[in-house]
């Protein structure tokens, strides 16, 4: 059987030849105008289809019609087994040698019907790309894509997964570069692996895994390919998602979760952060997420304020810019998981904690919620001084300068006046910023302070001013109330420097007095 030609008319392929076609092949959409005897003397699978075609139907019918809607790679494989079947050129490529390798398999084209049949040809092209070429290995991944599940059973993933595998764990220290031998990076082989679909890029991590790759390597290729994989989608609410869109990320975030190198420093904190922000958005397996909380909580306290930084997704003009709720989350959990044990730690997780806040703290965007859900998620005791928190409430209040009374007072519950230094108390007095009651009674407190300085008592002046204060707001009303308190106020300034002068003063003659009496003493 002699073909000039194969040529394509719209959706009908077309054999230049001499004798009529007497067999149609349909694949999906796509005919194929062909003869028996060269396809059935090559293709196991179309040669039982024909003789029972023929056992039931007249012989002497139109061209006989099989259909092949199940072929791997579909009518741009079968094209290539066409011309193969009628000895026209046809050129194997990384690109098409899995398609053409299936569909050969699956019209069971061995060397029991031809010798040199198209298994055997593309089973030896195809050993020989994937064992020399580390990109043309890439490109037979990339068309495998369409071949599910064919790929996976014949065993082409695995193949070139162990090759690339292979080549990633046993790379030369360097490579020719002109006249010059130049060092391989260790993550040389990221960029190309980053651009595997989520299944083969867990069965080619999953290889580097078992062949010893080190965990840090393995780990920040996880993370690059997520990055990746991010900025080609977009993740919203579920509601609003296609069904499957969803399942489909949401499977991706818990294999990614699942693939994650178990040891410690392998990923960042930031990194792992980003995943649980995904697994929380995506609403991913609750025991995944907690394994999450758990690693995050034990490498919180050998973070940066940068490590808790995690964006929030699109560009909701209502959202923060970073994601302060992941972050609220992953402190409560390291607290309700140490709680029970001593905690050296725990004040490095404070310092913590006040950095990141002072950083959200302009965020007008912010909740006044999540600002305090964060400032009540620590125990007081972790903190030894509370300037540094102070000075995060007080940016968050400079920021929002419409909080009530009410929402300013509950803000500065964190604070411990006791553990302000002189400085930060100082500033706290001459803070309109701040509830009238936490100024109050600082400004007591000094004054109190100053007088046990110069009578060794205090108590009784700190109560009956008090008392005095809260007498002469409820006599009064609302309006009056608080100009009569801001009055209080001011006066009580007034008093406290007053004092500091004398206190001063006091100090300057007791200095002269000793000298004097150093000198006497000569």
């Amino acid at each position: 059987m002699v073909a000039n030609a194969l040529e394509r008319r719209n959706n009908t392929w077309v054999l230049r030849t001499e004798v009529a076609s007497d067999l149609i092949v349909q694949v999906g959409k796509f005919s194929f105008h062909l003869h028996k005897l060269p396809m059935v003397s090559r293709s196991g699978y179309i040669n039982r289809l024909v003789f029972q075609k023929q056992g039931v139907e007249d012989k002497t019918d139109p061209p006989l019609v099989i259909h092949l809607n199940n072929l791997p790679g579909g009518a741009k494989a079968f094209e290539t087994v066409v011309r193969f079947c009628y000895g026209l050129k046809f050129d194997l490529t990384a690109s098409n040698i899995a398609p053409s390798y299936c569909a050969a398999h699956f019209l069971e084209m061995t060397e029991d019907f031809h010798e040199s049949n198209l298994l055997s040809e593309t089973e030896v092209f195809l050993s020989f790309v994937i064992l020399s070429s580390w990109k043309d290995t890439f490109l037979i991944l990339k068309s495998c894509e369409s071949l599910s599940p064919w790929a996976v059973e014949l065993r082409i993933l695995k193949r070139c997964s162990d090759s690339i595998c292979q080549k990633a764990c046993n790379s030369p220290e360097g490579f020719i570069f002109g006249n010059e031998i130049k060092r391989q990076a260790d993550n040389w082989w990221f960029e190309d692996v980053s651009s595997l679909r989520i299944d083969h890029f867990i069965e080619v991590l999953g290889g580097l895994k078992r062949r010893g790759m080190k965990a840090k390597l393995v780990g920040s290729c996880i993370a690059d390919w997520t990055e990746k994989w991010l900025s080609r989608v977009t993740l919203l609410d579920n509601v609003t998602l296609q069904k499957l869109t969803y399942q489909l990320q949401r499977i991706t975030i818990e294999s990614l979760i699942r693939l994650l190198p178990p040891e410690e420093n392998s990923v960042s904190c930031n990194f792992l952060l980003k995943l649980l922000r995904l697994g929380i958005v995506m609403e991913t397996d609750p025991e995944l997420t907690n394994q999450l909380d758990l690693r995050i909580g034990s490498m919180l306290d050998r973070c940066h304020v940068t490590d808790l930084l995690v964006k929030n997704f699109g560009d909701n003009e209502v959202d923060t810019t970073y994601d302060v709720g992941v972050v609220v989350r992953a402190v409560e959990s390291y607290v309700s998981s140490v709680s029970w044990n001593p905690r050296p730690k725990i004040h490095a997780i404070g310092r913590l904690v006040d950095g990141y806040l002072a950083f959200i703290a302009r965020e007008k965007n912010l909740r006044i919620e999540t600002f305090c859900s964060l400032l009540m998620s620590l125990p007081k005791s972790v903190h030894t001084c509370d300037d540094n928190l102070y000075r995060a409430i007080d940016m968050y209040l400079k920021a929002h300068p419409h909080l009530t009374e009410e929402e300013r007072v509950s803000i500065c519950r964190a604070l411990d006046h006791n553990k302000l230094t002189k400085e930060a108390r100082e500033h706290v007095m001459k803070n309109d910023r701040l509830p009238m009651s936490m100024t109050t009674r600082l400004i007591l407190l000094e004054q109190v302070n100053m007088m046990r300085s110069m009578t060794g008592t205090g108590s009784n002046f700190l109560r009956t001013k008090t008392q005095a204060v809260i007498r002469s707001s409820a006599r009064k009303g609302s309006g009056e109330q608080l100009v009569d308190s801001q009055k209080e106020i001011r006066m009580m300034k007034e008093e406290v420097d007053i004092v500091k002068l004398q206190l001063s003063q006091l100090q300057m003659c007791r200095m002269e007095l000793q000298v004097k009496m150093r000198r006497g003493v000569r």
